[in-house]
């Protein structure tokens, strides 16, 4: 595995690059490649190298990086989740993979979890030569996740979050330091996503780069990030990966993506968001995404 860098308009994102272990999927013009970034405020030491690993030792070479302002990644703007900039980052990711020395440009392949299972969806909508999508635990639809959470928490905690955005942004035009809220929390905390057990799961998967903080204004771009819209613009094959029992990212929005695009495999668990990345879940989840590559980017 190899520390690697590229730019993303004007500044360096940091990633992990695992070669292919075997030449199973080699061609005269190179290997498949998988772009690999985590969900909301998360880093790519957060329980991701396991599933890039399964990848590699497929015969795909994988890069896992991180955005902008998170991880060792560099940016002024630290711990500021925005959809729109991740995207950015995806596409600078994928450009700088079709560069690499013996990778296959035309068999790139995007993978997402969580917000960034969202982001994939849009990305590869946005770019029509990505070979293929993965994309578990989801969030597609930013405005059904806020609805969610009135039901969960109460408007209360929706009104609260909206304030703190507000205090937020008018620091930003006043050139302040950020106010910043925590990204995961005990129910009934502060917290963006304070949801049963979402504080426990962020804990089991967490590398030691993540910082449990965002900037508060980020939770007012999270009504305006719907993936779904972009669904029907998918032509690749994607894979989706279901958390039956998600309280974080609404489940019905990831099956109305999966019906969206005319290319889709779903495979559903009956389990929680952050069950996907351990234990038989995430064996048997991990096989399942390995054999879907396998099969389209052969």
């Amino acid at each position: 595995m190899e520390t690697v860098s590229f730019d993303s308009h004007g500044t360096r994102c940091e990633g992990w690059y695992l070669p292919a272990l075997n030449d199973e999927m080699t061609t005269s013009r190179g290997r498949p490649c998988v772009v690999m970034a985590h969900g909301f405020g998360a880093t790519r030491d957060a329980g991701l190298l396991p599933f890039a690993e399964r990848f590699a030792a497929a015969g795909m070479d994988v890069l896992v990086f991180d955005y902008r302002g998170f991880g060792t990644s560099d940016g002024t703007r630290r711990q500021d989740v925005d959809h729109r900039r991740h995207r950015e980052d995806y596409h600078s990711a994928i450009a700088w993979a079709r560069k690499r020395k013996g990778v296959d440009a035309s068999r790139i392949a995007v993978w997402g979890s969580s917000y960034s299972g969202g982001h994939v969806v849009a990305v590869a909508a946005q770019d029509q030569r990505v070979a293929a999508v993965i994309s578990q635990g989801a969030a597609m639809d930013g405005l059904a996740a806020l609805f969610l959470l009135r039901e969960t928490a109460g408007s209360g905690k929706v009104l609260a979050m909206t304030a703190a955005g507000l205090k937020d942004l008018g620091r930003a035009l006043t050139r302040r330091a950020p106010a910043m809220l925590p990204i995961t929390g005990e129910v009934g905390s502060s917290a963006v996503i304070a949801a049963p057990g979402a504080f426990e799961g962020y804990q089991a998967i967490m590398g030691p780069t993540f910082r449990n903080e965002m900037s508060a204004r980020g939770v007012l771009r999270i009504a305006r990030n719907r993936p779904v819209l972009a669904a029907k613009k998918v032509s690749c094959p994607m894979f989706v990966v279901v958390a039956e029992a998600d309280n974080v990212a609404p489940v019905k929005s990831v099956y109305e993506v999966a019906k969206r695009v005319r290319r889709s495999e779903v495979l559903s668990f009956p389990c929680g968001h952050f069950d996907i990345y351990l234990g038989d879940i995430f064996e048997k989840s991990a096989t399942e995404q390995t054999e879907f590559l396998r099969r389209v980017l052969s």
